[in-house]
């Protein structure tokens, strides 16, 4: 298989979930983009231009990045921050790319970093705010309000090293609530959550239904291994989509009647599993 057919059939794979219900966001550097194998097992791709990528090669990066691309490749682009020497360089390259389906935002700080992105990209390319400090936190609704913002991201680990938090479920409960509300109040989908570089599968299990539980409904991963365990964690049990269809069944053979007010959150909570279900093809 040549290099094209092979992004090309990446390519196809990136329609089967869309991006708003995407559960697995696989971040790779823009120097070594991913094979088909690898995205064929996570929703979403991102092409890495900042972190990822030393000082010294972020041309280099964009270069690997514009071939992948004009080879037919289909993916998302991190680039970097709006107050570094990169971001206007970044941008430049973005905007001459087929096949680009959005912009994640690194270190987005307030609204008005979304909103300059935006519009050095004429306004036409999706932007999914990366948060990732005690600012960012706390600007999570501003920015989330800013017309073109798609999602919120959680970039777990620079909010660590700027809060000094720990990484238990308790000390990050707060800032993943925050982007979850902020998300509800500008009617986006739910945020995604940051990724778990411990390679125990188990511990990437428990630590994406923490984040589903508080809200959250998708995660980064540097490890595409890690997908299958993602998805299945992030979606609806085959239980759980089974009850909820017969709920809504039965209120569909009542004439749609709500017995009392106690009905309505298994009601709302039964539709979104549904929702889900479709989305990710389940029975």
């Amino acid at each position: 298989m040549t290099a094209t057919q092979d992004v090309a059939t990446t390519q196809d794979v990136a329609m089967r979930v869309a991006p708003e219900y995407a559960r697995t966001w696989l971040l790779r550097a823009a120097t070594r983009p991913p094979e088909a194998e690898a995205r064929q097992r996570a929703d979403a791709v991102v092409l890495d231009l900042e972190d990822g990528v030393p000082a010294a090669h972020k041309d280099a990066a964009r270069v690997t990045a514009a071939r992948w691309f004009a080879a037919g490749g289909c993916a998302w682009v991190r680039i970097n921050a709006v107050d570094t020497p990169h971001w206007r360089a970044d941008i430049a390259a973005v905007g001459t790319w087929q096949g680009v389906q959005g912009v994640m935002l690194a270190k987005s700080e307030s609204g008005e970093h979304v909103a300059r992105t935006r519009n050095a990209l004429g306004d036409r390319l999706p932007v999914i705010a990366l948060i990732e400090s005690a600012l960012g936190v706390e600007e999570a609704v501003r920015i989330a309000q800013v017309p073109g913002v798609f999602r919120l991201a959680f970039g777990t680990g620079d909010y660590r090293r700027d809060t000094g938090t720990a990484a238990t479920d308790l000390a990050m409960a707060y800032p993943r609530s925050r982007l979850v509300i902020a998300s509800r109040i500008a009617t986006l989908p739910g945020p995604i959550d940051g990724p778990t570089l411990d390679p125990d599968h188990d511990v990437v299990r428990a630590r994406t239904r923490t984040a589903i539980e508080l809200g959250m409904t998708g995660k980064l991963t540097l490890d595409e291994t890690q997908a299958p365990v993602i998805n299945q964690a992030a979606s609806p049990s085959t239980a759980e989509v089974t009850r909820a269809r017969r709920l809504l069944r039965s209120f569909e053979d009542r004439g749609g009647d709500v017995a009392d007010g106690s009905e309505l959150p298994a009601l709302g909570r039964s539709r979104r599993v549904c929702e889900l279900a479709d989305a990710y093809g389940l029975g």
